[in-house]
């Protein structure tokens, strides 16, 4: 969200590191004094706040890992499909092809990185070979690539180009390298195809520098040669070569499909799922990869993939979509527990086309009016209870900017309530609510109220899972100088790390 910029944590390569980093900071010298006011939604306590003796919650498992926690702040990245398709006007090409249709005239990648970076993208994903066997790069492995084509007289290299022009403009990197193959000769021999695909892979793993993400699906037409892919060998090489990127596919390991690409999450969306029940290329697990399993045994968040334009590759007689159905999918993929994925196809020059370009700046410009001006920000925050009456876990840490600091309830209570007062009535219409996901999932279900007439309160949503955000879009705007929020189900205490405010800026 824009006015809490995505926290950083150092890639240390382990869960337990990643949590004991998480699990509190430091009291500061003003929540160390002798005695601690502590206020809650009843009464005010004076209690002893000796951190020390207040310990934290225990974790409730599974966690993220340190990479999947960066990946998930990230929020929003960009997806690039670009290859023989770009000139052929197909989506999914046959194999066939002569490389020298690709021959893009202003090819210019620093401009894909720049508007990635202004509109707010933290990552950059190239199709760096799709299902029709291209090669955006010099692979020894076939002569279906850049290498055989007019472009650049047969010595470039898209990828390399890419990779340098998005850490110019200080954006993370990722590759997808299709597993199906419709040019390879091998296809459809279990073990040498698989050979070929990991000497690609070895290829885009080891000559352009650190990844983020590494992007695998199990896509294929009905035509298509039986195959096993050995999606085991292609994960450890990753591993073994880039310890730092996620792995997407239908179960992960590290990130999975939402299953659906209009970029839509559950309203109910667990970053928890059994990834022994799931298939890579799989029909039926829609809805199961859509809302995840409370109390699954993986770490397997969602991220949300769909396009800018109907078709993921560019097409002369598409257009991007409206600014309206980009907030649609912003607050259904962001706003539920997920990392959007928007594909921005480069048109055949190289570039990206005017009219996608205009519709990403004005999406972002939409997203600023909303979320520029956070009115809880000055807000007072009292709480039902307050584990041991520790400062550091106190409701007022559910408004200072940081995600490793949260609010924590005693373990004893039933629901559990927070409520801002703010210094005067606003105009509200999105509520945001972040759990400290560093020690898990645990929010089923909450509700949001205001102040009632003639006394008590009442409710203007109800939601369930929260994740890393949730963006609660009420019905209709409230007016109200006080906001409560009510945990009503959780696996475990619930915390919540983050409570914003803000309203959508009326039509002209």
């Amino acid at each position: 969200m824009p006015h809490v910029p995505p926290a950083r944590l150092p890639l240390l390569g382990a869960v337990l590191l990643a949590v004991l980093i998480a699990i509190g900071a430091p009291p500061t010298a003003a929540q160390t004094d002798d005695s601690v006011a502590v206020q809650t939604d009843d009464s005010v306590a004076v209690q002893t706040d000796d951190s020390a003796a207040v310990a934290p919650p225990e974790p409730v498992l599974p966690v993220p890992t340190a990479r999947q926690l960066e990946w998930q702040r990230d929020e929003m990245n960009m997806f690039l499909h670009f290859g023989v398709n770009t000139f052929t006007d197909r989506e999914w090409g046959t194999g066939d092809e002569d490389p020298a249709v690709f021959h893009p005239t202003q090819f210019t990648p620093h401009q894909w990185a720049r508007v990635a970076k202004e509109t707010g993208f933290q990552t950059l994903i190239l199709t760096a070979k799709h299902h029709d066997g291209f090669a955006l790069w010099p692979s020894r492995y076939t002569d279906h690539s850049v290498e055989q084509s007019p472009w650049r007289n047969g010595q470039g290299d898209v990828v390399g180009a890419f990779v340098e022009a998005a850490r110019d403009h200080g954006r993370k990197v990722g590759l997808y390298l299709s597993p199906w193959d419709r040019h390879e000769p091998s296809y459809g021999t279990e073990a040498a195809y698989n050979q070929f695909y990991l000497g690609q892979l070895q290829e885009l793993l080891t000559q352009y520098g650190p990844l983020e993400e590494v992007w695998f699906d199990g896509a294929k037409g009905e035509d298509a040669a039986d195959m096993t892919y050995h999606f085991d060998a292609f994960w450890a090489m990753v591993r073994q070569h880039q310890p730092g990127a996620v792995l997407f596919s239908d179960e992960g390991p590290d990130v999975r499909w939402i299953g659906n690409e209009h970029g839509f999450a559950g309203p109910t969306n667990w970053s928890t799922v059994d990834r022994s029940t799931i298939e890579i290329g799989g029909a039926g697990q829609g809805d199961y990869l859509n809302s995840g399993e409370r109390g699954g045994p993986d770490w397997v968040p969602g991220e949300c993939d769909t396009s800018l334009r109907p078709g993921w590759f560019w097409h002369p007689d598409e257009d991007p979509k409206s600014v309206d159905r980009l907030l649609e999918i912003y607050f259904k993929s962001v706003g539920r527990n997920c990392v959007l994925l928007l594909n921005v196809p480069p048109a055949p020059s190289g570039r990206f086309a005017p009219e996608d370009v205009r519709r990403l700046y004005a999406f972002r410009s939409a997203l600023n009016a909303i979320f520029d001006d956070d009115l809880a920000a000055g807000a007072a925050a009292t709480a039902s209870s307050v584990r041991g009456g520790a400062a550091r876990f106190g409701p007022g840490q559910v408004l200072d900017d940081d995600l490793s600091t949260y609010w924590v309830p005693e373990d004893s209570t039933g629901e559990a309530s927070l409520t801002l007062t703010l210094d005067s009535a606003r105009t509200v219409d999105v509520v945001a609510l972040q759990e400290p996901i560093q020690l898990g999932q645990r929010v089923a279900a909450y509700r949001v109220e205001v102040p009632a007439e003639g006394g008590g309160w009442r409710t203007v949503h109800e939601g369930t899972t929260i994740g890393h955000k949730r963006l609660a879009r009420l019905e209709t705007p409230v007016t109200a100088a006080q906001v409560r929020v009510v945990v009503t189900n959780a696996r475990a205490v619930p915390l919540l790390a983050e409570v914003a405010l803000y309203r959508t800026p009326p039509e002209e």
